[in-house]
């Protein structure tokens, strides 16, 4: 049995419920911010993944070349938003543990890939930068409202 009684203070409470917002971000959000000049969206998955599906207007820059590759690629005074393949995968926080060592203000997408197209968000297929056909999903009920926007929380 879970002892409730032991939950954390108010107080405490704020400071870690605080610190995961300054941290992670969810799809929903990011569809909102993606288009503006405040995000640059990260997919750091394998060309192979990429190819399959990805957000649209994301760039790919797969973990192990941020190091060499990230000053090139990321326009200054932009928060990058790292995503992976989804909630069982710890690919974009190794990715978001990457930008942080360079420097970058950095957000994991918390759903990955999985819940951007889960969500009925635009995905592409293929080589990307107006090469691939892009699509959208209907949204999954068990993870956006039914006819609505957004879910307003």
């Amino acid at each position: 049995m879970i002892d409730f009684s032991s939950a954390a203070s108010s107080e405490e409470a704020v400071r870690h419920f605080a610190a995961r917002l300054s941290f992670e971000t969810d799809v929903s959000d990011v569809a909102d911010d993606l288009g503006g000049d405040t995000i640059v969206v990260v997919d750091s998955r394998g060309t192979q993944s990429w190819e399959q599906g990805h957000i649209l207007g994301a760039l790919h820059l797969p973990t192990p070349e941020i190091a060499k590759r990230a000053a090139s690629l990321i326009p200054d005074g932009r928060t990058v938003v790292v995503y992976c393949w989804g909630p069982a995968c710890n690919g974009a926080t190794r990715a978001a543990l990457e930008f942080a060592k360079l420097g970058y203000p950095v957000k994991e997408m918390i759903g990955g890939f999985e819940y951007w197209a889960r969500e009925g968000f635009p995905v592409e297929t293929g080589e990307g930068g107006g090469q691939g056909t892009v699509t959208r999903r209907s949204p999954d009920p068990l993870t956006a409202p039914s006819g609505a926007v957004s879910c307003d929380c």
